[in-house]
């Protein structure tokens, strides 16, 4: 096990990544949040949604598949029962790191598909934000981290 502050700049060292569960309503949904800070700090980020044709003024993606030149890492913001066929995605691409957003509620967090993508040896973070670490962290992010870390819901290794 690592700590979350070295699985996180591991995550954030990848320079493609994709961002599922981001919404066509931009407001409602921390996967938007995630999606735009990675595209601030110029990350070539992806919007996954096979709902919609575009989001935040991009391209959204159906799925993983679907991406031109694929990516290298994936942060699952959608309902924590579309994380297992998103893990089986990743490892059938060999997309090696997968970040389970998690904020105050249950967020993306699923525990067995966090358990399937470690099994088939995935870097996996099952909790947090990438907007709390690194190069993509904000204040407010950072304030929260540490109390999301005293209820568990930002884990200190991983």
């Amino acid at each position: 096990m690592v700590t979350i502050t070295q699985a996180a700049s591991e995550f954030l060292a990848n320079q493609r990544i994709a961002v599922t569960g981001v919404s066509r309503n931009p407001g409602e949904h921390a996967a938007n949040c995630v999606y735009n800070r990675l595209k601030e700090r110029g990350y070539d980020v992806f919007a996954v949604n096979p709902n919609v044709d575009w989001v935040e003024g991009d391209t959204a993606y159906p799925d993983l598949v679907a991406i031109p030149d694929g990516v290298d890492a994936v942060v699952i913001g959608t309902a924590p029962d579309h994380a297992p066929s998103t893990v089986q995605q990743c490892i059938d691409l060999g997309i090696r790191h997968v970040w389970f957003h998690r904020g105050p509620g249950q967020g993306s967090a699923n525990p067995e598909a966090a358990q399937l993508a470690r099994d088939h040896g995935l870097a996996v973070i099952d909790g947090g934000c990438p907007c709390m670490f690194g190069p993509t962290a904000d204040i407010g992010h950072k304030i929260m981290r540490p109390v999301l870390q005293f209820i568990g819901n930002v884990p200190r290794r991983v």
